[in-house]
């Protein structure tokens, strides 16, 4: 079985250097770990870059026999693959014909096919995910490469999508200035803690903590960023409820259904304003302006960074043993496998107090 994985080097956790390492050879092995075990839905994805089955001794072509073309990032499965003439050619003609035949497919493996998947992929599917019932949760939990459209309406389609950078350039500025404001605030000596119920006990609040106020305020992001990842993005709506599973696809669903969709990882500006407006006004309200202001700067950084290492986490390819490669592995189990667990996504520390981290892969030393 032939595999092009040109489409997915930038997105694989392991990185691109291991795909560039394993180009045209066999990976029946690697599937199977160590490192990582690959799962079912990981084995389902590889599907989607199905080129064709070839027969042993195919790839041993002598030059110029038959027609090629470059294959830059193809794969085997099945059998031992290797390009030792010509390291970068595929014979096409062999997988123009197995194309033409029915694929022999593991049974853990399955495409999507849009005759016959449970949505009809060319229509909207926000309105029809609601039908699916007790097939949703499995169905939302099968992860495909292809774009989803929600709406039917050109408009709210256009702005249910987010370029990662509009985030940076709405909130950057905003965290800035209000930072600022807030220092001002401490500085002026008003604030005091504990005023409203005692002058004599109350405690001021200088303009040097302003950084620790702040950080308290990102510390504080990251629980919310957990609670609200494992509370209300990952709810089981009821099977019976059309509309709550509705709301779930429209706020978490659609991305862990397409989770390599580039225009909606990130949250847009214009419903994210209201949470944020939100936390603000909460803030405000039972804490003193400076301070309650100084916690908001922090959280509202916090987010951005949340947004910005969300997006880098899916697109980016960081080097193997820094904390991104481990925290990008980390999130891609969690969508691939483990959509019960790992939760926290700029930081893994909330797992371990909520008992919902992803336990370590172990594998058998063989004699």
């Amino acid at each position: 079985r032939l595999y092009d994985l040109s489409g997915f080097v930038r997105l694989h956790p392991g990185g691109e250097r291991l795909l560039r390492r394993r180009a045209g050879t066999d990976v029946s092995a690697a599937l199977d770990g160590p490192p990582h075990r690959h799962s079912a839905n990981a084995r389902r994805w590889l599907e989607q870059y199905y080129l064709g089955d070839m027969e042993p001794g195919e790839e041993q072509v002598p030059p110029g026999a038959r027609r090629l073309h470059a294959c830059h990032w193809c794969f085997t499965v099945g059998f031992s693959f290797s390009f030792q003439n010509l390291p970068e050619m595929v014979d096409e003609e062999a997988v123009d014909a197995a194309a033409q035949t029915p694929a022999r497919m593991d049974p853990r493996c399955k495409t999507v096919d849009v005759e016959t998947d449970l949505v009809d992929w060319r229509k909207p599917l926000l309105w029809q995910v609601g039908y699916l019932g007790e097939k949703y949760d499995e169905w939302v939990h099968q992860p495909v490469d292809r774009p989803i459209r929600l709406f039917h309406s050109d408009i709210l389609e256009y702005l249910s999508k987010t370029a990662w950078y509009v985030v940076f350039m709405v909130w950057a500025p905003v965290v800035l200035y209000l930072s600022w404001v807030s220092y001002a605030s401490l500085a002026q000596g008003n604030t005091r803690l504990f005023s409203s119920f005692t002058t004599e006990y109350s405690i001021p609040v200088h303009k040097y903590y302003f950084p620790f106020i702040f950080l308290l305020g990102m510390f504080l992001w990251s629980l919310l960023e957990y609670l609200f990842h494992r509370f209300v993005f990952h709810m089981k709506p009821p099977a019976s409820n059309y509309y709550l599973i509705t709301l779930h696809f429209l706020l978490h669903g659609q991305h862990h259904k397409s989770p390599f969709d580039s225009s909606r990882l990130v949250f847009p500006p214009v419903p994210a304003s209201l949470v944020i407006g939100f936390f603000y006004g909460v803030l405000q309200l039972t804490l003193p302006a400076g301070l309650g202001l100084s916690v908001f700067v922090g959280g509202l950084c916090g987010y951005v960074v949340y947004d910005m290492m969300h997006y880098y986490l899916h697109y980016g390819s960081p080097k193997k043993g820094t904390y991104l490669y481990g925290m990008k592995t980390y999130h891609i189990k969690h969508h691939f496998e483990h959509q019960r667990s790992g939760f926290g996504i700029s930081t893994r520390f909330w797992d371990h107090p909520f008992r919902t981290l992803i336990p370590e892969e172990t594998f058998e030393k063989e004699d």
